[in-house]
């Protein structure tokens, strides 16, 4: 379904010294430099899925997904999807795709929202029973049927976010770029935004591409998961193995029977401890190679009632990679 090869692309930025005379010198020359946003990227992906496209600001997530969908054109290398290369921009291609940008509206502002969902079936050449059954049945899902008449500008963050993937389901594309789909939403509603993309992918098996900061979004809904550092690709793989191969440490959760007044002084100053208020619990972050020797240590100097290692989450092996530790 999409097959990079070598993909690169390059951004060429001017560099403006400040003040008046920086401002002068730029008319008589400018200066620039060459960011490259995305290098020697290789991908293939098949037919269905949920694949998450995980990295900080400014790694490349964005720009890659613009070269996929065809609004800008690569430096270097080559991108297919569907066969096709983006950037021709075929009818053919757009048809079959679709994009949502959290932090951009495809929807009219002044307008209501019914009036972009006709536009979009112009656009789109979809059938009017299949448009009317799609309409009905997509605002069933997200409960947004009552706001069909509303102009844009008048609904919810949330509310607009729900039109806006409405709007882009319309046409049941075979492959959907989401780029931050529940940014600034609050917990209600992204919960909701996930179900109904989890509901819709179960029943019609497209390629969902999602990039999000909110980690609870990638655990949710992604099978696989796509790593991207200043443009480079440096993981891809299950969950799972994401969080085996960067995370290199285990969480371990003791229960004390009492109070424990004076801790090893040497395991405190090795690995990162974190008490209860009545020290009765602790949380130990120990790298897996001093596992059994510190669960033995502990179980020897104190009286335990039980112990467990705690699942580490995605958003907390993304902070220890940000943080270079």
């Amino acid at each position: 379904m999409i097959e990079c090869r070598k993909l690169s692309r390059d951004f060429k930025v001017f560099k403006k010294n400040e003040g008046f005379k920086g401002t002068v010198r730029s008319f008589f020359k400018r200066d620039y430099y060459i960011n490259p946003a995305v290098k020697d990227f290789d991908l293939e992906l098949g037919s269905h899925g949920l694949v998450g496209l995980l990295g900080p600001n400014g790694s490349g997530k964005t720009t890659l997904m613009k070269m996929m969908t065809g609004i800008i054109v690569p430096s270097r290398g080559t991108v297919k999807v569907l066969n096709e290369i983006p950037s021709h921009r075929k009818n053919s291609f757009k048809k079959n795709i679709s994009l949502v940008m959290g932090q951009k509206a495809q929807l009219w502002w002044d307008i209501p929202v019914m009036d972009s969902f006709l536009l979009f079936q112009k656009y789109y050449e979809i059938e009017e029973t299949d448009f009317r059954k799609r309409v009905n049945e997509l605002g069933e899902r997200l409960n947004t049927r009552k706001l069909f008449h509303i102009p844009v500008r008048k609904l919810s963050l949330g509310e607009r976010m729900k039109m806006e993937l409405m709007a882009c389901l319309l046409h049941e594309p075979k492959v959907i770029f989401l780029d931050e789909p529940t940014i600034g939403l609050d917990i209600v509603a992204q919960k909701s935004v996930r179900a109904f993309l989890k509901d819709y992918y179960q029943e019609k098996k497209p390629l969902i591409i999602l990039t999000s900061h909110y980690m609870a979004d990638v655990e949710a809904l992604c099978e696989k998961i796509i790593l991207i550092l200043e443009g480079v690709k440096k993981f891809e793989g299950s969950i799972d193995d994401f969080k085996g191969r960067f995370r290199k440490e285990k969480t371990l959760v003791f229960n004390f029977e009492e109070e424990v007044k004076s801790f090893s002084r040497d395991l405190e100053e090795k690995f990162h401890c974190e008490w209860s208020k009545d020290r009765s619990q602790l949380k130990i972050r120990v790298p897996e190679k001093q596992l059994k020797k510190t669960v033995i240590q502990i179980l020897n100097q104190f009286s335990v009632s039980d112990f467990h290692t705690e699942k580490v989450g995605v958003e907390e092996v993304m902070d220890e990679i940000l943080s270079g530790s």
